[in-house]
């Protein structure tokens, strides 16, 4: 359908699988990390968030592949996916050595931001289970060949944890591509992830194997210069005078470089106050700029996932329509409403992304 050369959904048990560390992150609510004496928890990953949206707000069919030590925390997380209806048999459970000396499940402790104070994130996530993945330990042919699935995602979070996981990445998306499964990746370059294994240049390493079996790349234009070496030239901060022309321009590059990207697709964001931003996205497809709608001075609670909600609803616009403009308009109002909650993962309906693609406003619904 459309761009897209995507299975039918007769054919697979899932719409979509996606590969990547869930972390029980930590919210001090309206407070900070550093002074907080309570705290909300909830789960979060950035390859997890985009299918737990495709399936609690677009109610496609989805599975999670992920590793957990099996205790308390792991089952922990493992209930919260569920809640969110991903279906996990797919988890890899490893044995807990009662201390955490060998293996461990993430912890993320993220404050929102407010006003003149960015958001901020501490994450504690060494020697955990996910991290530990390697190729061979997941059965990606019984996953592709048995089950099947629709779409594969995963992206430049996961790849960054270890040296073994870009092994995991590359042996499930050459897998998925033999069973004609349309690979997504978003990039996602967090320098944190990458300082103590080889910084910027280990991220381009690793991240240009990868592209070359990617189907449907996702990032903003950072990602792009920090993981595949792509700038865009002129304005990419203010929407109001955005050199698109030099998104195409970065864009042609990229897919001149790499031939099998069908659709690229960015966010984009221009950060007025922690809680204030202008926030769009665009998506290219054979030269040519679809780019949604811009949400001027939209007001945020949690920026935390926007992306990721962006790149679901891309997915289920990209696979249920085929319309790369309708696609990126779904991404664009999907992260939007993902961003006016607390937490990781959408909050939103299909019914309230698709009213706001329409232009609907924030009257009350009784």
């Amino acid at each position: 359908m459309g761009v897209l050369n995507v299975k039918k959904k007769e054919e697979c048990f899932y719409d979509c699988i996606s590969l990547g560390e869930i972390m029980l992150r930590f919210d001090p609510g309206e407070g900070r990390i550093r002074n907080a004496r309570n705290f909300r928890v909830w789960e979060g990953g950035g390859e997890y968030n985009v299918t737990r949206g495709l399936k609690k707000c677009f109610g496609m069919d989805v599975a999670v592949v992920t590793a957990f030590a099996d205790n308390d925390v792991g089952r922990l997380i493992e209930d919260f996916i569920m809640q969110g209806g991903v279906d996990t048999r797919f988890i890899r459970w490893v044995p807990y050595d009662g201390i955490g000396r060998s293996v461990r499940n993430g912890l993320n402790f993220t404050e929102r931001g407010f006003g003149i104070r960015g958001a901020l994130g501490v994450s504690d996530r060494a020697n955990t289970a996910a991290s530990q993945l390697k190729k061979g330990d997941i059965d990606w042919e019984t996953i592709f060949g048995k089950y099947g699935s629709r779409w594969f995602h995963t992206g430049g979070i996961f790849a960054a944890l270890s040296e073994t996981t870009p092994e995991v990445v590359l042996e499930a998306v050459q897998t998925a591509k033999k069973y004609g499964t349309i690979v997504s990746y978003d990039l996602n370059y967090r320098p944190s992830l990458w300082n103590g294994i080889g910084g910027k240049e280990k991220a381009r390493e690793v991240n240009r194997e990868i592209a070359r079996y990617i189907d449907v790349m996702i990032g903003n234009e950072e990602d792009f210069t920090a993981c595949l070496g792509f700038e865009v030239e002129g304005n990419t901060e203010d929407l109001s005078e955005l050199n698109i022309e030099g998104y195409r321009k970065m864009i042609g590059e990229a897919v001149k470089t790499y031939p099998n990207f069908k659709v690229v697709a960015t966010t984009l964001r221009t950060v007025k106050t922690a809680t204030i931003n202008d926030w769009s996205a665009m998506c290219c497809v054979d030269g040519e700029i679809f780019k949604a709608r811009d949400y001027n001075d939209l007001e945020i609670m949690d920026r935390v996932g926007g992306g990721d909600s962006f790149a679901s609803g891309l997915i289920y616009g990209l696979m249920t329509t085929g319309d790369p403009q309708k696609a990126v308009e779904y991404g664009a109002a999907h992260g939007a409403l993902a961003m006016t909650t607390p937490g990781d993962t959408s909050m939103a309906s299909l019914k309230e992304v698709e009213k706001i693609m329409a232009g609907g406003g924030a009257r009350v619904v009784r």
